[in-house]
């Protein structure tokens, strides 16, 4: 029932397995990020596999130290935002969930745009060329572990909620002190 696996190469199969989006619980579902239920020697010899049934692309290495973040940022802004929201945490499109990319490793995100996993379209090389992704990885790496520049990050939700959790606070010990001095001159 599922697709012929002549000519996909190690590309494929490689992000399926390493994910955890394969195997399938029941076929029509949406493959999703899950535990592995291979180890790596299993997974390697599989791939090997799949990779020798046909000419097919390659596992991808991506070098995100030679990406520049700002152009990364523009890139996944103009073609990835769409679905996984500029912060790369996910979000809803018709008939489907497009993932955080969290726990997404640099090699995860070079072969998916180059696969299209599930609904996500496949970018050519024509599309957006070896450097470019390089710039992608190197700013989703970015956005899995964003900078705190002060303040108490609380998620890294923005700085308007985390000004009203610190006025929340701030009111709280602010009606504690003046409870306490309003008993001070009660008793006193």
């Amino acid at each position: 029932m599922g697709p012929s696996l002549q000519g996909v190469g190690a590309l494929s199969a490689d992000f399926y397995l390493r994910t955890g989006y394969m195997p399938l619980k029941r076929n029509g579902l949406q493959p999703r990020r899950s535990r592995l239920l291979l180890g790596p020697s299993e997974i390697n010899a599989l791939v090997r596999y799949v990779a020798s049934l046909g000419k097919g692309p390659p596992v991808p290495h991506p070098h995100p130290e030679r990406g520049d973040v700002s152009e990364g940022m523009r890139l996944f802004r103009e073609n990835c935002a769409g679905c996984h929201q500029i912060v790369a945490e996910g979000g809803y499109v018709t008939n489907a969930v497009p993932p955080a990319l969290g726990a997404a490793t640099a090699t995860q995100v070079a072969e998916a745009v180059r696969i299209g996993p599930y609904v996500m379209p496949a970018f050519s090389e024509k599309q957006i060329s070896d450097a470019q992704l390089n710039s992608i990885v190197r700013y989703v790496e970015f956005a899995q572990h964003p900078p705190n520049y002060g303040g108490w990050a609380l998620g890294n939700i923005g700085p308007i909620p985390e000004g009203l959790v610190s006025w929340f606070i701030a009111g709280t010990v602010l009606i504690g002190v003046c409870l306490a001095i309003g008993k001070r001159l009660h008793h006193g």
